[in-house]
């Protein structure tokens, strides 16, 4: 992807097609009206503008959709997510970089980053959702999907630095490269080892996660509390 500085360059450098007459004499260029060259700069302006418009409009439209890993700084508070079944329609996995705010008091002598495994479903339901912050002392406890109705998502990313369970797979792919990955509509960085699968089944779950994205999270029975134990 070009950097801003190059499309700057890159337009800098092309011929207006309105602007031939420059490529004449110094006497002919002079005769363009003052009006006329200014609608050529705001002409140029504009070619310039439109690959950075349309390349941060596209980002937060995949962003939106759940097509991206994760794009925010993060927190660097783990969590813990615990699940008794996850259940998912198109799933890739490979390795990420998350990285903390500048400063953030929880980098430790991390540098403020954390090497994720990345794991992308394009849809998942999961049975008996719990997740926990330990806030030191006491939990942010969420549950939901004890119930009758699972938790459902779509386009769901985790960035995991654990993950556990008995887990089952139809049509595995071990070892692409992960800028190839199709299956659930995210792609990783080139060279990086990934796998891929077009279902998923995992009992008993528990991931230990740094970040989670999803277009649509729904949480049937949700409830939020403080407790003395997490997940």
């Amino acid at each position: 992807m070009a950097s801003s500085s190059d499309a700057t360059s890159s337009a800098g450098s092309t011929p207006d097609p309105s602007s031939g007459s420059e490529s004449g004499s110094t006497a002919e260029s002079s005769e363009v009206p003052a009006d006329r060259r200014g609608r050529v700069r705001l002409r140029r302006a504009a070619v310039m503008a439109v690959p950075a418009t349309v390349i941060a409009a596209g980002l937060m439209i995949l962003t939106a959709q759940g097509a991206l890993g994760v794009q925010f700084a993060i927190s660097g508070m783990p969590f813990t997510v615990t699940a008794t079944n996850l259940d998912g329609e198109g799933f890739e996995q490979f390795g990420g970089l998350d990285q903390m705010a500048a400063g953030s008091p929880n980098e430790g002598d991390t540098g403020g980053q954390v090497l994720v495994v990345v794991s992308a479903i394009k849809k998942a339901t999961l049975t008996k959702l719990c997740q926990s912050v330990d806030l030191g002392g006491t939990n942010l406890l969420i549950t939901a999907g004890q119930g009758a109705q699972k938790v459902s998502a779509t386009n769901l990313t985790t960035d995991s630095t654990e993950l556990s369970g008995d887990a089952s797979f139809d049509n595995i792919e071990i070892g692409n490269d992960a800028s190839t990955l199709d299956k659930a509509g995210v792609q990783g960085p080139k060279g990086v080892f990934s796998q891929q699968a077009d279902t998923v089944h995992i009992a008993n779950l528990r991931q230990i996660n740094y970040a989670t994205t999803a277009a649509v999270f729904k949480l049937p029975g949700l409830k939020l509390r403080f407790s003395d134990q997490g997940c």
